[in-house]
């Protein structure tokens, strides 16, 4: 039987159990589900969202320069970070667009609270689940299991999303009015 420091020494990575691989898919699952949903809202007006023309005027209220511009890409964003968490497809790099996105989202509704439907408890609980999924990976029933560079160095990798996607984020905030 093989110890988990020597897995950890072999592989990097220490060995996950079945029931923490299946709440990482559970997770990633309704996370990744969840925004590519909310992201085809956007860019296509499915399940009863504004399409890119009322999330384009949002955008613009909001202070973003050019609003139509910014809802396609906070829906593609969204949709295709969703689908590659859902799928946990380059999980760092999927994780990161959510986190990025969501930072923003916090940023617009901040000071209406936590509580719903002004407050930022739903925006905060989707921004701290794609930072955990980013840093811990995708466990073993994901598509990324299949690119050795991500599963050997996902602690590197994991955290270099999450700074990519901050940076990202608050240089987009920047540009806000």
């Amino acid at each position: 039987m093989t110890s988990p420091a020597t897995t950890v020494a072999r592989t990097g990575a220490a060995a996950s159990s079945p029931a923490h691989d299946l709440g990482l898919l559970v997770l990633r699952l309704a996370v990744g589900l969840t925004m590519a949903a909310h992201g085809s809202q956007k860019l296509f007006g499915w399940f009863d969202g504004p399409g890119l023309d009322g999330t384009g005027q949002f955008f613009t209220v909001s202070g973003y320069p050019a609003g139509k511009a910014m809802a396609v890409i906070a829906g593609l964003t969204e949709t295709f970070g969703g689908l590659g968490l859902a799928l946990g497809l380059l999980t760092p790099l999927a994780g990161a667009a959510v986190l990025g996105t969501m930072v923003n989202a916090l940023a617009v509704k901040w000071g209406g609270g936590f509580f719903a439907p002004k407050g930022i408890e739903y925006e905060l609980l989707l921004t701290v689940a794609a930072a955990a999924l980013t840093l811990t990976g995708p466990g073993r029933w994901a598509v990324d299991r299949l690119l050795p560079g991500l599963r050997r160095e996902r602690a590197a990798y994991g955290f270099a999303a999450v700074a990519l996607g901050l940076i990202v984020a608050f240089v987009v905030l920047l540009l806000r009015k």
